[in-house]
């Protein structure tokens, strides 16, 4: 299921939203497919151990062996008011639901998507698209709440406008779905019919998804290859996955954590699931088997609201990012340490996975646990891995393994675990067992969950706060990348000195954040900290060095220099341009173009990108910024008026009429679109700021006032927001509100001597 984010500001759209690529000029892959055919002669226990595993049936042809929905006239009524009814006719499944324009249509259904808990189908759409219905199957017992209809966004109105409705681009299956659900992808996305051909090599995920392409191994494997057999150490392999022994975990004497054995050398297990098991966008294809992820895909920070402020799993996030965090990564855990990789689910059930690594006789305790030991609490992944339900049914556990904090539930409002069993006590009451039980609680978290609290609000000192946990090594990669990218947001004297220390750090992602993190700085100064990461190791920070220094005037780059940069931008493009059916694609291409001075080419890729989503909301204000810069105000407001009339609910598209019709002296209306903003994204301090000097300064000042003071109970750290109430409680005479506002400033930036000097003005 795709979250519902509406991404529309232009460093979202550079540094979240997803980039894709082709490897153009590079030498295709040694290795092809052969099938799994070829790979059971060798491997028949492996074989045998996937066949039936979520893996083997991840898609399937729809017939009456994969079908698990009823389709004998079932009936599903959405909130919206329409009616989906599943039948079967002349020997085919199929829908009758909402279509592209709103209307019944029948639809005969292609193919299943998943078995448990939850079964999806998809519907084959003109020109090679495959859409998945958001009405789906709960394949559950009818015991567990199961056997039944239901939507995967209840309670919404999601209509054939909406941007997640089934038939739109979020639920295209040749885009979202097919790289983690089928072996062997290759889109083929024709742009001049806009069209997909895509291919797999086999339907549902298969052993080549994981080991790679087997042609090299199949031949080191072949009978007349034995005399060379020895000589190759990857035995033909993309990537070695070697299976886990049970010695790799060894304990000490009197130790009650078990270490490995031999210190792991590769990560390539862990990179290799996490291409399907993060949170993540695609940078690069096909997929090389055996490289680092970063290379392919852009893996999420810790970002809100992917993530709480201490790191556990709040959006739809799998498993790959919350793993990077945990103290099981650093001592050089893998996902088959636990997990059965062709079975699928834990190796031994229950605790006994646990008790591998973790000495039963002092973690299977009461002394421990504090429960009964026949009693779900007891389980150590009710209290280690709290679970979440995600489209709707599939509850996804918590892979941190991190320890209840209830004592940052009262402090940051954070989840934990005992509130799951516990609801009728409160976190205090919580918080006092588990001190009691095992004393203090450990402080490096609760600085690592204040700090980007803290960061995400823009609080005082949280700049000092996020070079602190950027710098402290002890911490995992992920969680120093986020406290990274947080910086810029919150600049303090160090912030420039931390994030030139943070480019040399040996984590891709902290020096993506790194780089990701200086497009505020100084062109001079950006330059010479960008440069050396236009040929950076890892592609992922390759292309964000082009985002950051694409603005910089070209007067100061040397020859050199612009030549690495123009190979790195060209990279960049190549990465956009095979996912060309994407509108985010062309949107990141006319954000290169405008950067680089090119309007007209800027303008071409903008159009493309409401050609391919008109409800793409930046595009059409790019665009009508184009004609203001033309001097084209007239025609600006046209565009604008455009894009709302495809998308009403946008509250950027409101805004920027609004700025629009400020410009054009159209007061009154334009204070009535800067309110829609406001009252559209009431999150967004901005809008609120803007609305409130705009109506400031139109004759109407307390006004102006309240709306800046009212935006400031939700934003109370906001910089602008408190320049603006300083300021106008100043002009209205309230010395002691202006001096309040001044002082919450000071705090801000406490090295402030215009600030101070301000302060001393008023209290005076």
């Amino acid at each position: 299921m795709y979250p519902r984010s509406l991404h529309a500001s232009r460093l979202t759209l550079l540094l979240t939203l997803p980039l894709f690529g082709c490897r153009g000029a590079e030498a295709p892959a040694i290795a092809a497919y052969v099938g799994r055919e070829n790979c059971v002669a060798c491997h028949a226990v492996e074989a045998e151990e996937s066949q039936g595993s979520r893996h083997d049936l991840a898609m399937q042809p729809a017939d009456s062996t994969t079908i698990l929905g009823n389709f004998d006239g079932a009936t599903f009524t959405y909130t919206t008011g329409v009616t989906s009814t599943f039948f079967r006719r002349e020997g085919r499944y199929w829908v009758r639901t909402d279509g592209p324009d709103g209307s019944l249509t029948e639809y005969p259904v292609a193919y299943t998507f998943g078995v448990f808990p939850l079964q999806q189908y998809l519907i084959a759409f003109p020109k090679g698209r495959l859409q998945a219905l958001t009405v789906v199957w709960d394949t559950r017992p009818k015991a567990e709440g199961g056997q039944r209809w239901y939507h995967l966004y209840p309670g919404e109105k999601v209509d054939f406008r909406d941007v997640l409705h089934w038939t739109g681009p979020l639920q295209n299956w040749n885009h979202m779905c097919a790289e983690c659900h089928s072996t062997g992808i290759r889109k083929g996305y024709e742009a001049a019919s806009d069209s997909f051909h895509t291919t797999w090599t086999e339907m549902d995920v298969s052993c080549e998804a994981c080991h790679g392409p087997g042609s090299r191994h199949a031949g080191w494997a072949a009978p007349d290859n034995v005399s060379r057999r020895d000589r190759d150490t990857t035995m033909g392999l993309e990537v070695l996955l070697r299976p886990t022994p049970a010695e790799t975990w060894v304990f000490d004497s009197g130790a009650t954590i078990a270490r490995r054995a031999q210190k792991l050398t590769s990560g390539a297990e862990v990179e290799t699931c996490g291409r399907c098991h993060a949170r993540s966008s695609v940078l690069w294809a096909p997929y090389r088997h055996g490289e680092p992820l970063a290379q392919s895909h852009r893996v999420s920070l810790l970002d809100d609201p992917l993530y709480q402020a201490d790191g556990q799993q709040l959006d739809e996030v799998y498993e790959y990012g919350s793993f990077l965090q945990s103290r099981m990564y650093r001592a050089g855990v893998t996902c088959s340490d636990c997990h059965d990789p062709h079975r699928g689910g834990t190796r031994v059930p229950g605790n006994a996975v646990c008790a591998r690594c973790h000495l039963p006789t002092k973690y299977e305790a009461v002394t421990h646990h504090r429960h009964r030991a026949d009693t779900p609490a007891a389980q150590c992944v009710s209290c280690h891995m709290p679970a979440r339900n995600y489209m709707g049914v599939d509850a996804r556990r918590d892979h941190s393994f991190s320890r209840p904090r209830p004592d940052l539930s009262i402090s940051l409002g954070t989840p934990n675990a005992c509130a799951d069993c516990h609801r009728d006590k409160s976190a205090a009451w919580v918080a006092r067992a588990v001190q009691g039980w095992f004393g203090p609680p450990d402080s490096s978290r609760a600085q690592y969950a204040r700090a980007i609290r803290a960061g995400r609000d823009g609080a005082p000192r949280a700049g000092e706060l996020l070079i602190r946990i950027a710098q402290d090594t002890a911490l995992t990669a992920i969680r120093r990348a986020t406290a990274v990218s947080l910086m810029p947001g919150n600049p303090v004297a160090g912030t420039l000195s931390a994030l030139q220390t943070a480019l040399g750090d040996t984590s891709q992602l902290v020096r993506r954040a790194a780089v990701e993190a200086i497009e505020g700085v100084a062109p001079d100064m950006r330059l010479r900290m960008g440069v050396p990461m236009l040929s950076d190791q890892s592609r992922a920070v390759r292309l964000a060095a082009v985002s950051a220094l694409a603005t910089v005037p070209a007067a100061q780059w040397t020859p050199e220099d612009r030549r690495s940069f123009d190979t790195a931008a060209a990279e960049y493009r190549a990465s956009q341009l095979v996912n060309a059916d994407r509108a985010e694609a062309h949107a990141n291409l006319g954000n290169l173009a405008l950067d680089l001075g090119q309007p007209d080419e800027a303008g071409k890729e903008f159009r493309a990108t409401i050609r391919l989503w008109p409800k793409f909301s930046s595009a059409w204000i790019q665009l009508a910024e184009l004609e203001w810069n033309r001097g084209r105000e007239t025609a600006a407001d046209s565009l604008l008026r455009t894009g709302l009339a495809t998308n009403p609910e946008s509250a950027e598209l409101h805004h920027a009429l609004g700025l629009s019709l400020v410009r054009q002296r159209r007061i009154p209306e334009a204070l009535a679109e800067l309110a829609t903003a406001t009252r559209l994204r009431p999150e967004y301090a901005r809008y609120a700021f803007v609305y409130g000097v705009a109506v400031h300064d139109t004759g109407d000042p307390a006004r102006g006032l309240t709306i800046l003071r009212e935006a400031l109970v939700r934003h109370p750290w906001d910089r602008d927001l408190l320049q603006g109430v300083m300021s106008f409680s100043a002009q209205a005479g309230d010395r002691a509100a202006a001096s309040e506002a001044a002082r919450q400033l000071l705090e801000l930036s406490p090295d402030d001597p215009g600030l101070r000097q301000q302060l001393q003005s008023l209290t005076q």
